[in-house]
């Protein structure tokens, strides 16, 4: 039998409905597995004691036939989502040792329906940033290495730790957050699969904020068919988030593998920007010729205002940053660092709490907000922000059922290679996912191939708003032609 841990989610929910083994076989399978990959710092808490209670509660509902959607599956938990009675930190030391007394409503969600957590995976702090690098707990390192290579490669951020443990075989799934990529991106820079759903289709409730209305959680998945499983738990209803919409969840499940014969695949041309390597630009034109070979039809659209995106959006959400981290302030929970009086205490906590990524977009959020530069800066970025939406909305009244592009520019890149040099540079890592985000739209990154230095590669797919079953039977298009791209070198373990 395959090992445990290398099967997939679906994979592994057929084995322990059929009783080829048991949760807490497979659940001590991955704990073992976590053990052997630290060096990776993919988890920053792993709670084998909850996840194995949580197992054989699992068993006891398979042998009464009470079983969930996700019954028996072990999952990791980026370290954004507030989880009752585990550390929650955002990978902060601000919020360093906070141990929420709720639990967010996309992990409550998952454990109704059976799932087990591993524990709390690696992030950005507060979820800013492109390389999982600027995390108080370190850097995560990518289970994948260029040919010939020992150079530690990023996993893509901001949750690195997710899209890592996923393609170490360290979880069966993981939850995400997405705010300009940090789903999309990840998983391109890690072989896994990783959909950002539309806004408002997973409650924001419990996890930790970064931009209120850019933020939405999601999967992280080795196949098509295991996101889509993932998401139907997560997804849902919450009254407890105003920007929740109240519709049903489908079955995505279903899409995978529905005919694609007949739906319109918009190209945009405004996507093709300088600098992008040649492999990309390939591997792009080869997703569409698998879309076409599969009966889909290819038109070049054009979505003029995606050169504003990248700088709107670095206004946006380090504006709305500046107003949600405005809470941590030494008072109320987390780090506190004394001070001769109160201003001093916020002064001395926030300096010591959070990291230089995090502080520089808080002063850029303060800058963009404060008086005699709103106007000039928030709302023209948020006249921008409308500008962009309208593009989409265009685009798809005239019959485009999706949009495909490159997940990304180029390939990960090496540990320290971007974050110490300008940090526009890394910004422009974001440069095709941003977009998805201001328009809120859904977009689901699917591995397509290997660069020439062998590190995978992913390509997008953007949808109409609510129609995420259209990306699933999209992506597993792409996913049966390019086949899938697990790592095969488990170099990290001792």
């Amino acid at each position: 039998m395959t090992k445990l841990t290398q099967l997939t989610l679906t994979q592994a929910r057929e084995g322990l409905a059929m009783g080829e083994f048991t949760s807490v076989e497979l659940t001590e399978a991955y704990l073992k597995a976590m053990e052997e990959a630290r060096a990776l710092n993919a988890y920053v808490l792993e709670t084998p004691d909850i996840a194995l209670d949580m197992a054989k509660e699992s068993d006891r509902r398979i042998a009464s036939g009470d079983t969930g959607h996700l019954e028996g599956i072990p999952l990791g938990i980026k370290d954004m989502f507030a989880t009752e009675g585990v550390r929650t930190t955002a990978c902060s030391k601000i919020l360093e040792n906070f141990v929420p007394e709720y639990e967010s409503s996309v992990t409550a969600n998952l454990w109704r329906d059976g799932a087990v957590m591993l524990g709390k995976l690696n992030n950005d702090e507060f979820a800013m940033g492109s390389s999982n690098e600027t995390s108080a707990f370190g850097p995560v390192v990518s289970p994948w290495r260029r040919d010939g290579d020992t150079t530690p490669i990023v996993p893509g951020g901001s949750s690195g730790g997710s899209a890592a443990a996923v393609a170490a075989f360290l979880c069966a799934g993981a939850t995400g957050t997405d705010t300009g990529g940090s789903i999309r991106q990840p998983a391109a820079f890690t072989g896994t699969v990783g959909i950002k759903p539309t806004y408002g289709r997973c409650s924001r409730w419990g996890i930790v904020a970064f931009a209120s209305s850019l933020d939405q959680a999601g999967p992280f998945a080795r196949t098509v068919n295991d996101a889509a499983l993932l998401l139907r738990s997560m997804a849902g209803y919450d009254p407890k988030d105003s920007t929740s919409v109240n519709r049903p969840v489908p079955d995505y499940e279903e899409a995978v593998g529905a005919s694609i014969k007949g739906k319109k695949i918009g190209i945009p041309r405004e996507y093709r920007v300088e600098g992008m390597a040649d492999e990309i630009d390939t591997l792009w034109s080869d997703g569409a010729a698998w879309l076409k070979d599969a009966g889909a039809e290819i038109v070049d659209i054009s979505l003029p205002h995606t050169h504003y995106a990248l700088p709107a959006y670095y206004i946006v959400a380090p504006a709305e940053a500046s107003s949600n981290l405005a809470r941590y302030d030494g008072v109320r929970y987390g780090l506190r660092v004394p001070g001769r009086d109160v201003v001093e205490m916020y002064e001395n906590t926030r300096a010591a709490g959070f990291g230089p990524e995090v502080r520089r977009r808080i002063m850029i959020g303060t800058y963009v907000l404060s008086a005699g530069y709103y106007d000039a800066y928030y709302l023209r970025a948020q006249k921008v922000r409308s500008l962009i939406k309208s593009d989409f909305d265009y685009v798809f009244s005239q019959g485009v059922d999706a949009v495909l592009t490159p997940a990304t520019p180029s390939p990960a890149f090496g540990i320290g290679e971007k974050v110490k040099a300008d940090p526009v540079e890394m910004y422009l890592n974001d440069v095709f996912t941003v977009t998805v985000n201001m328009a809120g739209l859904p977009g689901i990154s699917v591995p397509a191939g290997l660069s020439a230095d062998g590190l995978p590669l992913g390509l997008q797919l953007i949808g109409r708003p609510f129609e995420e079953e259209t990306l699933f039977s999209l992506a597993e298009v792409i996913e049966e032609a390019a086949g899938r791209f697990p790592v095969e070198k488990l170099w990290w373990r001792r």
